[in-house]
């Protein structure tokens, strides 16, 4: 009884193997279980294969897959042994239906297993865009311990081999983030990455063109070597000239190119900003009344002033809010925590003057400004449509500098992207002002105009009014007489 609960521990497939055998491979009673080899390649839901070390004992191993990514990838092979007390050499083969030298494989033909370690992993490196309809087999062929069994213990799903089909690739890329602040200093190094989702190959990047630049100081850009990474690469902006001046904005853009290989989606500018400095006491801390990370849940509730079936109403609204993380040397930074140590190393400092919106995790979006009413046929993933997760989005600005209760706000100015349903997607500039103040004991309110800019969508400039709270109980707002926008199909 112990035996069969440990085999179903490994996964389903070995529970039916072991329950169908046609030969007298399984015994009861105490008698030993032949030791066998198979695959044991996996995928989740989202069709992305399942890495081990991780398990899943609701999976079944697959006899195949369809690979669209040139990521490397791994192909997990499990010896099932209960006995095994000396080291065992497995031997494959893999043969392809197309070219071979646009992959590689390794180890070349031989798998190690050991009492503890009985699982090994072929890796596929792709090297270069393959033909469509192409397959790569790979082939149990043997083992060093003749007692060994290739394949299951059974003639309905022995998992000996593997094919990976090699479909349609798709190598898109993008920024991760849209905005990245400087202090504006000579010789500052800021890093940012291009992600790839589904990977690259350097060959192809070492002639892209990759970049447009628009820029408003000068600086130099390197990036990393590649190594055996194929998921990002990450880039190196140094600052050639000092641009400290407190009251001048500067700013350099750099946009990715979309190229026929690589089209870029999602974040495709990334802004390198230099803000005007304001004079402001971190202690006034405005930002800390709009968020608690204590609350999984905690949301900011907000109106604005919109169409609502053809007539300007205000239309209610609310958002995962979050602070803005930063350094500790950033002149906005005030302690949040010291994780209860002495170390300073682990400690988290918030922007005293910043908040965003987000989701706590996951690849799904947040409502930032009740975007997602302002268009029909939106995408809400985040993949798509990154610009509903402002995770900067409201800039504070206290009234002398230090009060606790009132000031100014800027909507931070920056381009967010928003695609359809079919991934039409469509660049968006943002910005906006107003105030805030304490307008009862502990409640909040921001009040400001949003100003969204995109030709195509809205022939120019789009403005709306809001209303944010920091408490879902808020005064009835009255009517106002202005025009409002409209939702716009994307």
């Amino acid at each position: 009884m112990n035996r069969i609960k440990f085999i179903s521990t490994l996964s389903i497939a070995v529970i039916l193997l072991l329950t169908s055998c046609s030969k007298d491979d399984y015994k009861l009673g105490g008698e030993k279980t032949d030791p066998f080899l198979r695959f044991n390649f996996m995928t989740k839901s989202d069709n992305i294969p399942l890495e081990y070390p991780a398990i899943n004992a609701n999976l079944i191993p697959k006899n195949s897959f369809e690979n669209k990514s040139v990521k490397t990838l791994k192909v997990p092979v499990a010896l099932t042994s209960f006995s095994l007390k000396n080291a065992v050499t497995a031997y494959f083969s893999a043969t392809t239906t197309g070219s071979s030298d646009g992959f590689s494989v390794n180890p070349k033909t031989e798998l190690s297993f050991l009492p503890n370690k009985l699982n090994d992993t072929i890796y596929v490196s792709f090297d270069k865009r393959w033909k469509e309809n192409q397959s790569i087999t790979l082939k149990l062929e043997s083992a060093s311990d003749p007692d060994i069994h290739i394949g299951n213990l059974n003639t309905e799903a022995l998992n000996d081999t593997f094919r990976i089909d090699l479909g349609t690739i798709s190598t898109n890329y993008t920024f991760p983030i849209s905005k990245i602040d400087i202090k504006g200093i000579k010789g500052e190094v800021i890093d940012f990455k291009v992600n790839f989702p589904n990977g690259f190959f350097p060959s192809e990047i070492d002639n892209l063109t990759m970049f447009k630049f628009l820029n408003g100081f000068e600086y130099q850009l390197t990036h990393d070597d590649y190594g055996n990474n194929r998921s990002s690469i990450t880039y190196h902006l140094t600052l050639l000239e000092d641009i400290q001046n407190d009251d001048v904005y500067y700013e350099s853009t750099i946009s990715l190119n979309n190229t026929t290989d690589y089209p870029a989606t999602g974040n495709t500018i990334l802004q390198i900003v230099k803000p005007i400095k304001s004079p402001r006491d971190i202690l006034a801390n405005p930002a800390s009344k709009f968020y608690d990370l204590s609350n999984q849940f905690y949301l900011t509730y907000g109106e604005n002033w919109f169409d609502k079936s053809g007539t300007c109403a205000w239309q209610a609204f609310n958002a995962f809010t979050f602070p803005v993380v930063v350094s500790k040397d950033n002149p906005n930074a005030i302690l949040y925590s010291d994780k209860g140590t002495t170390n300073p190393n682990d400690d988290i400092y918030h922007d005293a003057f910043k908040i965003g919106f987000n989701v706590a995790s996951g690849t799904s979006t947040t409502n930032s400004f009740n975007l997602k009413r302002w268009f029909t046929n939106e995408s809400t993933a985040g993949a798509n449509s990154p610009g509903f997760n402002i995770t900067s989005a409201l800039e504070f600005f206290p009234d002398n500098g230090n009060s606790k209760t009132a000031g100014k706000v800027l909507v931070i100015p920056q381009f967010i992207t928003i695609a359809s349903t079919t991934k039409n997607s469509h660049i968006i500039a943002i910005s906006g002002e107003g105030t805030y103040k304490e307008i009862s004991t502990g409640l909040f309110e921001i009040s400001f105009e949003l100003r969204l800019t995109n030709d195509e969508l809205f022939g120019g400039t789009a403005t709306s009014q809001y209303k944010i709270y920091n408490n879902k109980t808020y005064p009835k707002l009255n009517p106002i007489n202005e025009p409002c926008a409209k939702e716009v199909a994307l």
